[in-house]
């Protein structure tokens, strides 16, 4: 019968400490996938704004000298990341819908050389993009500048909205991951509540009672941390396989910082929530153990 009760006690033991590390696993998880997040947003951000093209169109009388000088000029500057020749023999074949039978009417080709051009991420904002336009403007050779400033306005509304609500939600779920692995450890601690105080009452200091839940709420950490890490890093290759302009795995730092994050946090936790736990049924009366 003793040997039963003894099976019992050892199998809720390990469902207890089971379910705290599952706690812990899925809410640093969780975390994580967050923070990964939140370091990748600029990247994100760029991206986006890096697809949004501006294209500069020459003067009719400009000849191929004064356009490959304007190449020139575009490899040399600080805000192009990439620019694109496009003659105007290569606008017709490239939009022949958009001439259709006029080109037969017409003397000449209408169309004009240009250049499409795709900023730097930082450099698509609305007054950095003015300032580009009045420098390229200046230009004797260009005739006209376009570019979508609509889209522009709503891809940088829209970034500062995402990057505001990922911050709130990284808090607010930061807040609720230590309070569930607080829960967890709480109700892991509750179990050995009168193991506590037996130790307590022939004379065992608080410090020496402590010190044993203490390390095994650190094993816990360390093993729910350890194994949300792992899923993080599938998360990060899987990534990686979808959005290779991301660059995770070249970029190894922040990934690190947050990888390194996330197993520190799960130490911490655990170790601040399951001294207090322990502290709470140390200042118990014995009545109210019940």
């Amino acid at each position: 019968m003793a040997s039963s009760f003894e099976k019992f006690q050892k199998r809720r033991v390990i469902t207890s400490y089971f379910s705290v590390v599952l706690c812990i696993f899925i809410v640093l998880t969780l975390l994580g996938a967050l923070g990964l997040f939140v370091i990748n947003t600029d990247k994100l951000s760029g991206y986006v704004k890096e697809n949004i093209p501006m294209t500069v169109y020459f003067k009719r009388e400009a000849n191929d000298s004064v356009t490959k000088a304007f190449g020139v000029r575009l490899e040399n500057s600080g805000y192009v990341k990439d620019y694109k020749f496009v003659s105007k023999e290569d606008a017709v074949k490239n939009n022949p819908d958009l001439m259709g039978d006029a080109e037969e009417l017409l003397d000449e080709n209408p169309l004009l050389d240009s250049y499409d051009i795709h900023l730097k991420g930082g450099f698509v904002q609305k007054d950095s993009l003015k300032e580009i336009e009045i420098d390229l403007r200046n230009d004797p050779a260009v005739g006209d500048i376009s570019y979508d400033s609509v889209l522009v306005d709503m891809a940088n509304e829209n970034i500062e909205k995402i990057t505001w609500w990922v911050l709130i939600i990284s808090g607010i779920l930061a807040v609720v991951a230590m309070l569930l692995i607080n829960s967890a450890l709480r109700l892991s601690i509750y179990s050995h509540r009168f193991t506590i105080k037996t130790m307590q009452m022939v004379g065992a200091t608080k410090s020496f009672i402590r010190k044993p839940y203490i390390w095994k709420g650190i094993t816990l950490g360390l093993i729910g941390a350890t194994l949300s890490i792992v899923a993080l890093l599938f998360m990060v290759y899987w990534l990686d396989g979808i959005l290779p302009v991301l660059n995770i795995w070249e970029d190894w730092m922040p990934t690190a910082i947050v990888l390194a994050g996330v197993l520190a946090s799960g130490i911490i936790i655990s170790m601040i929530s399951t001294f207090f736990a322990t502290q709470r049924f140390l200042n118990l009366r014995t009545d109210d153990l019940y």
